[in-house]
């Protein structure tokens, strides 16, 4: 089939029959409401990249798997370079999207679902590599957009899963038939799956001996029959529902990170679409390794462009107040650019030490240290990145009238005196610009960040069980001639 065109994507998401709900009621259709049209807007521009020259070489490669031109979110990194083109993608991608990528946690699932597929079958004589290779073909053939989804309800986090009086809080197998098995249970907090071809489900977290139901991983058409997709709604969707011109939103086009709590009531997922299935030694291994892909990407590449995005509003402002030489604000830009590039250093510096992993599956992940020193950095920078725009900003970023202003005659020749700055510059720049920063600094985008991921003491256990000090300790030992013990 080739690479899709972003008309033929949206195309291809015609005919399914959905199940979702947005602020209490239905959603007839995904294509005409405001909310959800956002995010078919932001997967269609992932499509259009993969054909822009500028982007080209970047978004699209031609597969070793099936010898054809694929799009990037659809390839397993099989090399140093594939690491490093898929960090610089999560940039361009997050600084032209402006909010999440939406296709990337599929991107990262498949990078998990290889590696441990493949070791799987070496340990267990399994054919899971063997289905799994076979479905990423297809996925590649026809282009398809993945959706990644791990994030789980979950009980009492003291107790094991065994011990909820609910036991669907973490999905869960319910039976086992001949043509593959039926799971119940939901999947919280999954970025735009129902704007996606397909949804690729991996475990929450590491199981144990007697958790074998919870220790599944396989994929399934997002308008499988018993998916049920129960939307976010925040002050940000109730603005772009009433707005009359999303060019009045801060993010016109792709809006705020979109997500969904997706509900599986008696899914029946077949076999050869089933990638692991009891093997509770091997889910542990399969979340770590999709949280290595996908902290570099949340860490050291989104991360960076949405700053590209951040610090390009806030020196159009200094710019449109004629402070270009006020030494604070100058100092507070030289501050942000730090501490982007500090986080593309660690992204790239985790792709750059990559490595193949396991050794001969011809899967590379990137360096697991790196990737969550990545996150655990872009968290804290990323608030402070958030702090200072909000102080170049200025108190407008959270007290700015509406743009309808600018088309009411009886308050057009006001707003447009008092908020012109007396520049030259159209008030309606004037006004869009502080939008966008509003749309940082007072939005979803702190906490999202901080979580996006896994939260900062998830990155911090990883770096405690990581890093062994066996190198640092004797490094001393030799400088001081000290005895080894």
């Amino acid at each position: 089939m080739g690479l899709m065109t972003p008309e033929e994507f949206e195309e291809s998401l015609r005919g399914r029959k959905l199940r979702v709900f947005m602020n209490g009621r239905r959603v007839e259709d995904i294509f005409s409401n405001p909310v959800t049209r956002s995010v078919i807007e932001a997967n269609k521009a992932t499509y259009s990249w993969a054909h822009d020259p500028r982007f080209k070489d970047i978004m699209s490669l031609e597969s070793p798997l099936i010898g054809e031109p694929i799009h990037r979110y659809t390839h397993v990194s099989t090399s140093i370079e594939d690491l490093l083109n898929k960090a610089q993608a999560g940039t361009v991608a997050a600084e032209r999207l402006g909010t999440c990528i939406y296709r990337c946690p599929g991107y990262d699932g498949l990078h998990a679902l290889a590696a441990t597929t493949w070791e799987m079958d070496q340990d267990l004589g399994t054919d899971y590599n063997q289905r799994f290779r076979a479905y990423l073909e297809r996925v590649q053939r026809e282009d398809l957009c993945l959706a990644g989804a791990l994030t789980e309800p979950r009980g009492d986090r003291k107790k094991r899963a065994l011990e909820w009086p609910d036991p669907y809080l973490s999905l869960k197998v319910v039976e086992r038939k001949p043509g593959g098995i039926v799971v119940r249970g939901a999947k919280i907090n999954i970025s735009g799956a129902y704007a996606s071809h397909e949804i690729l489900v991996l475990p929450q977290s590491a199981k144990g001996p007697g958790e074998e139901d919870y220790a599944i991983a396989f994929a399934v058409p997002s308008d499988a029959p018993g998916i049920t997709y129960i939307c976010q709604y925040s002050p940000f969707s109730a603005e772009r529902e009433q707005a009359q011109d999303v060019y009045e939103l801060g993010n016109p086009l792709y809006g705020q990170r979109e997500t969904a709590m997706v509900v599986f009531e008696d899914v029946f997922v077949p076999w050869e679409r089933v990638f692991h299935c009891g093997e509770v030694k091997y889910s542990g291994r399969m979340v770590a390794r999709f949280a290595r892909c996908h902290r570099m990407t949340c860490g050291g590449t989104c991360k960076v462009g949405f700053m590209n995005l951040i610090i390009g509003a806030c020196k159009l402002i200094q710019e449109y107040k004629g402070l270009e030489k006020a030494p604070h604000i100058n100092e507070q830009l030289t501050e942000m650019v730090t501490l982007r590039e500090t986080g593309r250093a660690c992204g790239l510096a985790a792709a750059y030490l990559g490595k193949e992993d396991p050794p001969g599956s011809g899967v590379f992940l990137p360096d697991e240290l790196m990737g969550n020193v990545a996150k655990l950095n872009i968290c804290n920078a990323f608030w402070r990145v958030m702090a200072l725009a909000g102080d170049i900003g200025g108190g407008l970023v959270v007290t700015l009238p509406s743009l309808r202003e600018l088309k009411n005659p009886e308050t057009k020749s006001y707003v447009e005196e008092f908020l012109s700055f007396g520049s030259q510059v159209p008030t309606e720049h004037i006004m869009k610009v502080h939008k966008l920063l509003q749309n940082w600094c007072a939005g979803q985008h702190g906490v999202a960040t901080w979580h996006g991921a896994g939260p900062v003491m998830a990155q911090k256990i990883m770096i405690q069980r990581v890093v062994d000090f066996e190198h640092e300790k004797a490094l001393v030992r030799e400088a001081l001639a000290l005895d080894n013990p």
